[in-house]
């Protein structure tokens, strides 16, 4: 296996119906609102067919380690409200499975992340620094299990005074005055 190639395995449980799940995780171009510790900028290149797939977007996105990434995502497969799949090329290139089960008044989340990283710090360093990128994206799948849970939380709120009341998502790190600035963060 290349040094450069990552194979990331996540699993969330939320409190939630897979409906409720589903509706957060399939609409790309929210993911800047309610998960804003990864995602920095999300543009629509072009919208889903008939079937509900091939829809195109160009995303930014980071983690707690100081750099950016670029990458189109596609999406290839959809199954309301079990099964979310994508394509991925630019910085890295790879697939993307969301599978949801439902499991009582709970959704098993298992997001399978299949990647071979193209941008030049994560492919000539993959060898040395392999452990930290992947705490990395770790670190940015748990800010999205707890931005998730938040976001759930806010749909489910009856009034104005009780989604004001759930507390916002995590931010992103590492980000100064001029980066926040330049993706329009804070």
């Amino acid at each position: 296996m290349a040094a450069n190639r990552y194979e990331f395995v996540t699993r969330w449980r939320v409190e939630a119906a897979r409906e409720d799940v589903f509706a957060v995780l399939e609409d790309t171009c929210d993911l800047v609102r309610w998960w804003p510790s990864v995602w920095l900028k999300v543009e629509q290149l072009r919208p889903a067919d008939a079937s509900g797939v091939n829809s195109a977007y160009r995303l930014t996105s980071k983690g707690w380690l100081p750099y950016v990434l670029a990458w189109n995502m596609t999406t290839t497969e959809k199954t309301p409200p079990a099964r979310l799949a994508l394509a991925a090329e630019g910085d890295f290139r790879g697939t993307g499975v969301w599978e949801l089960t439902q499991n009582g008044a709970f959704t098993d989340v298992v997001y399978t992340w299949v990647i071979v990283a193209d941008k030049a710090l994560l492919k000539y360093l993959s060898f040395l620094f392999k452990p930290l990128f992947r705490a990395n994206h770790n670190w940015a799948m748990r800010k999205g299990l707890d931005s998730l849970k938040l976001e759930l939380q806010r749909r489910r709120a009856t009034t104005d005074a009780a989604r004001a009341a759930v507390p916002p998502p995590p931010g992103p790190t590492f980000f100064g005055p001029r980066k926040r600035k330049k993706w329009g963060v804070g």
